[in-house]
């Protein structure tokens, strides 16, 4: 027994040391391998060589070596085209999208954004209301685009009859698209027009019709030889003269197809409608606009349809930043190689781009950090100082926001300036990110290649200019964009990093109470403010308990001045914190800033009848003395001409304008989806206030559901509801609020209803699309006009 344990102990024994042997190797063997693999040669591929040739010099040049392209029988005949004007339309595209969430509709919109291009979505109706399309012999949109070009084919009667009138007398077009699917008939005609449709086509070597009326950006040339993306291509064939093809292209199969005509026959995925066939001009896509000649055909036919109303200018800047010159690590860093290579490709493309200069952002600290190698390409840059622009980023490449000490910040500043003169150039300062230039090269391939391929492939007119001067040149093109758009910095990672740790976004408002202005907003702040779960902003000590930060000089003032009128929330889940400013609503830069810093915030309109807010801001302005409203009677001042006094017609403006509530609502929708718009009567919530208030808490999702109807009180002498207080004393808003005001005059309220009338329809017409309930006095109106 006592042998057995000794063998076993000394088994035992020799399976630890074998383990701690097998452990020590492992250790060795990668230790050796991290010493080879950081100590032996890189192996360093060629950088590739830059796009070079364009695909129709190309062609050219081989002339006679392939067989002969037969042309579709539209494109022999000579065009008569009709000249586009749209000039009594505003310069705005009606966007119809199959759902909020499409893909081709988001890139739609993407180019008209990018663009700087107005538009309105619209989900496709197949049956209901067309949106309002005119106003005052005024058209509401110079162009109409169909993510798929069905729902217009398809239109009901009236609806289809409606848009096309309004697209004849307005000189309007109409851009559509058409991607196939696995439902699609392989052949058919388009519903209306002597235009049929072969579908889920593969298709290759595209080709541009030198003769397309709308080549505008786009280059007519020979695109590079080769198969398009997919087996969902539509091809468009018709003998009428309207047709004019815009981009070819010749089927993958060798095979003839009997519908499609003879093999290599070009074939129309692009059509231009000369508007010969029944007066309105459209182009319809075989696909969507994910192939990148799409997209140039896309904007060059907003261009022509719009008789280049929305349409940008051919000369177009670049500028090149080159970022972290000297931060990078050891083995990444330029050399002497790499900035002979940045020299050379600078030089070849100022043969393309008049003066063009790489900018090269620095941090001094990191000057001479890398390799010997390296060092010297440090060297070399600053030998050719005054080659390049320069930028400087902090001292020691630390982000600012960073910095808690503002002493310390300026002299991480001071330290880059003295690294910048001494002797090296004076710095101009624009800021953005690229990549290091060296090791690959890839940066200068990009370039390289880019400029090229725009030279061959457009008519764009590339320059660049100094950092400075282009940012002053951009502000010419886009001066809109001067004034900065504040954006939810808790809505963008990279945004909320480099935020203040001791700021938060929960101090923003959930919801907006828009006005108008003397329609009951008061009322309806001292009651949404009884509730226990919602708080209103701190008062300003000039606007009082409006902040009326979207409207005016305060949104200058940042986000951070904004947010200080708001408490820091109990509870961010449950606590609705809000502000009412009643100039919002007709304010016309409010809906898309307020979109940008409160995107899903929800949004409160108190709609009263609108001849009756032109009267009550009238005697409001003779309340508070203005000499206009008291030298003219209400009649003078809502039926004077335009030969009237200035100021007369600004008091005109102010009383009618913002009562013209459809045109302000869309203004709105176009920033906000319909489900944040809540439509707040007025009239109800004067006379049975516990209603209207159950109603909007239901809308805004706020517990617990508060009891209105014991909180309010109606005060006989005041006329209105007030807070109810202990024992049923009312507590009314001030005296100027509620007054009682003589009576308006007939054939006053017979003119502004007669001035109301369409305006009146068309909120009709708005909130039965949005499905809002009908405001009382609404639906009394109507009636009463229809009854007369």
């Amino acid at each position: 027994m006592g042998l057995w344990k000794l063998v076993r102990g000394v088994r035992q024994l020799e399976l630890h040391r074998l383990i701690l042997v097998l452990i020590v190797f492992c250790l060795l063997s990668m230790a050796f391998l991290a010493y080879f693999v950081s100590n032996s040669p890189k192996i360093k591929e060629a950088p590739p060589m830059p796009f070079s040739d364009c695909g129709g010099v190309v062609a050219a040049a081989a002339g006679g070596q392939r067989a002969p392209l037969f042309l579709p029988p539209f494109t022999v005949r000579q065009r008569t085209v009709k000249a586009v004007d749209n000039s009594r339309t505003e310069p705005v595209v009606l966007v119809f999208v199959e759902s909020i969430y499409s893909q081709l509709g988001q890139e739609i919109v993407a180019i008209l954004e990018s663009s700087r291009f107005r538009y309105h979505t619209e989900i496709a109706p197949s049956k209901g209301d067309m949106p309002t399309l005119m106003e005052r012999d005024v058209g509401r949109y110079a162009l109409v685009i169909y993510e798929n070009i069905l729902k217009y084919v398809n239109l009901d009667a009236w609806n289809r009859d409606l848009l096309d009138k309004y697209c004849t007398e307005f000189g309007v077009g109409i851009i559509g698209f058409f991607k196939a699917n696995e439902n699609s008939l392989l052949s058919a005609q388009l519903k209306g027009f002597p235009l049929f449709l072969h579908s889920n086509l593969g298709l290759r070597d595209y080709h541009i019709n030198p003769a397309a009326p709308l080549l505008y950006i786009t280059k007519p040339n020979e695109v590079e030889q080769g198969p398009l993306p997919g087996d969902d291509w539509t091809v468009f064939q018709s003998n009428h003269s309207t047709y004019e093809p815009v981009l070819l292209a010749l089927t993958k199969s060798s095979e003839a197809l009997a519908h499609l005509g003879p093999h290599r026959a070009l074939h129309a995925t692009v059509v231009q409608d000369l508007g010969l066939h029944d007066g309105i001009q459209r182009v319809l896509f075989g696909n969507n606009i994910s192939f990148w000649l799409h997209k140039l055909i896309f904007v060059d036919a907003i261009a022509y349809l719009t008789g280049k109303r929305l349409c940008l200018s051919l000369e177009r800047h670049l500028l090149v930043d080159v970022d972290d010159i000297f931060v990078g690590k050891e083995g990444t860093r330029m050399k002497v190689t790499d900035v002979k290579a940045l020299l050379n490709t600078q030089n070849k493309l100022q043969t393309l781009v008049p003066n063009f200069t790489f900018n090269l952002g620095f941090s001094g600290k990191f000057y001479h950090a890398g390799t010997e190698e390296e060092d010297e390409g440090d060297d070399m840059l600053l030998q050719h100082r005054h080659e390049f622009w320069w930028f400087p980023h902090m001292w020691s490449h630390m982000q600012p926001h960073l910095f808690h000490n503002v002493s310390v910040l300026a002299e991480q500043m001071r330290l880059n300036m003295q690294f910048a003169q001494c002797p090296h150039p004076q710095i101009s300062i624009f800021m953005t990110h690229l990549s290091n230039y060296g090791n690959d090269r890839l940066g200068l391939y990009t370039f390289e290649s880019l400029v090229k391929f725009v030279q061959c492939w457009t008519n764009l007119q590339l320059q660049t200019l100094p950092p400075m001067e282009l940012a002053e040149k951009y502000f010419q093109i886009f001066p809109e964009e001067m004034d900065p758009l504040w954006q939810n910095p808790c809505h963008d990672k990279r945004h909320k990093d480099i935020w203040s740790k001791e700021k938060t976004c929960d101090r923003l408002p959930k919801f907006l109470v828009i006005g108008p202005q003397k329609t009951g907003t008061s009322a309806l702040h001292s009651f949404l403010t009884l509730h226990p779960a919602i708080t209103s902003n701190f008062p300003s000590p000039v606007t009082f308990e409006e902040i009326q930060f979207f409207n005016g000089p305060n949104y200058h003032n940042g986000i951070d001045w904004y947010m200080d009128f708001f408490p820091f929330p109990s509870n961010v889940s449950t606590d609705f914190m809000f502000e009412k400013s009643a100039n919002y609503f007709d304010t016309e830069v409010v809906p898309k800033r307020a979109a940008a810093l409160l995107p899903r915030a929800k949004i409160l309109a108190l709609l009263i009848n609108p001849v009756d807010r032109a009267y009550s801001w009238y005697q409001h302005q003779r309340a508070h003395q203005d000499p206009v409203a008291i030298n003219h009677t209400f009649h003078e001042v809502v039926t004077a001409g335009l030969s009237a006094s200035k100021e007369l017609l600004t008091l005109q403006n102010r009383s009618l304008k913002p009562g013209t509530y459809a045109t302000h609502l869309e203004h709105w929708l176009v920033h906000y989806q319909a489900r944040q718009l809540h439509i707040v009567d007025g009239t109800l919530l004067r006379s049975n206030p516990a209603l209207v208030m159950d109603g909007i808490q239901q809308f805004l999702g706020v517990t617990p559901i508060f009891n209105y109807t014991q909180a309010l009180v109606f005060d006989e002498g005041k006329g209105f509801w007030c807070q109810r207080l202990e024992g049923g004393r009312p507590k009314c808003l001030g005296k100027s609020k509620g007054r009682k005001y003589p009576e308006m005059a007939p054939e006053t309220r017979a003119f502004l209803t007669e001035y109301y009338l369409e305006h009146n329809l068309e909120l009709f017409r708005l909130l039965n699309r949005l499905g809002q309930a009908l405001p009382t006095w609404l639906r009394e109106e109507l009636q009463s006009t229809s009854w007369s």
